[in-house]
């Protein structure tokens, strides 16, 4: 069975957000070829996305990966209605999300799909095992219920025993860690992160990513992560999806995007990387299938091996 025939479990239809007054003449320039900067500056009006489409399949972390200003952060919000499209479809499963009423929007985001943000929103006046089963307490699940789930979280992140302290009481990478573990307490099947771990040091979100590797190995949630660095989305994703300006410029696996960039804009972005492995390799017996980068962890190359296994099956 190919990955193709499999149903995807979100699927983004041409979709377009815009912010301004002059919506179908700013989308008109920009399908014309005008830039970003002119359209916005003769029509007062920013084209956010751009006729985004992708799919993205049950168990995969999908990548979308751009510069500030990029659109990700925008086109993140579209998948679960709380940025509403001028233009397209997203479709969750056989529902198209751009069509549903808010209560219908509120009972998938409270049982479908969990968001993850930069900032934690971690309630200052809860306990961590109180802010990590607060999802479970509003959709009235009962107390020791919520509690076994949110110490099996507490324990897939590394923080038994942290369970009755004061969040002030904890650091910032510990505090990440609670909310990873509130978003997998939720039990919901889609969780999309913006930039969850970008305000980390670099020592402290190399080990949440390394973390987030762990459990997603384990738990297989279709993930959809948001990120402006190019490492992070390459370690972290099966595929990417690189956005400039709004638009979707190109969409693959990292293979694809480090040997074959679309654009000089990819180029740039990938420039320093060093994928001369991939050329040397291709001096050996059988062609090239999966690719091992130098000071890779062992679950990185066993994810890209997956990802190969997925796409040849």
């Amino acid at each position: 069975m190919t990955s193709q025939s499999v149903l995807p479990v979100i699927r983004v239809n041409k979709v377009s957000k815009v912010f301004g007054s002059g919506k179908e003449q700013a989308l008109n320039m920009r399908r014309g070829g005008r830039s970003k900067a002119e359209t916005e500056e003769k029509t007062k009006t920013t084209v956010a996305v751009l006729d985004a489409d992708f799919e993205v399949y049950k168990g995969e972390t999908f990548v979308l990966i751009g510069l500030s200003g990029s659109g990700k952060s925008t086109l993140l919000r579209c998948l679960n209605g709380l940025i509403k499209p001028d233009e397209g479809s997203v479709f969750l499963e056989n529902e198209d999300i751009s069509l549903l009423d808010k209560r219908r929007l509120q009972q998938i985001r409270r049982n479908k799909i969990g968001m993850v943000f930069q900032n934690m929103g971690l309630l200052p006046n809860r306990n961590v095992i109180d802010n990590i089963t607060f999802g479970l307490e509003i959709r009235g699940m009962p107390k020791a219920v919520r509690e076994k789930k949110g110490k099996e979280a507490l324990e897939l992140v590394g923080l038994n025993g942290q369970a009755y302290r004061r969040i002030d009481e904890l650091s910032g990478g510990m505090q990440q860690r609670v909310g990873l573990a509130r978003a997998l307490a939720s039990d919901q099947d889609i969780l999309l992160m913006d930039e969850p771990f970008s305000a980390l040091d670099p020592l402290i979100r190399r080990e949440m990513q390394k973390l987030f590797l762990d459990i997603q190995g384990e738990v297989r949630k279709t993930v959809i992560f948001v990120t402006h660095d190019l490492d992070e989305a390459l370690t972290l994703g099966h595929r990417a999806a690189v956005m400039k300006d709004g638009e979707i410029v190109q969409l693959g696996t990292s293979e694809d995007i480090l040997g074959d960039p679309a654009n000089d804009y990819v180029e740039r972005l990938v420039q320093s990387v060093d994928y001369s492995k991939i050329r040397t390799a291709k001096n050996a017996m059988q062609p090239l299938k999966v690719v091992a980068y130098q000071n890779e962890s062992p679950q990185v190359v066993l994810r890209r091996i997956a990802v190969w296994l997925f796409r040849i099956t």
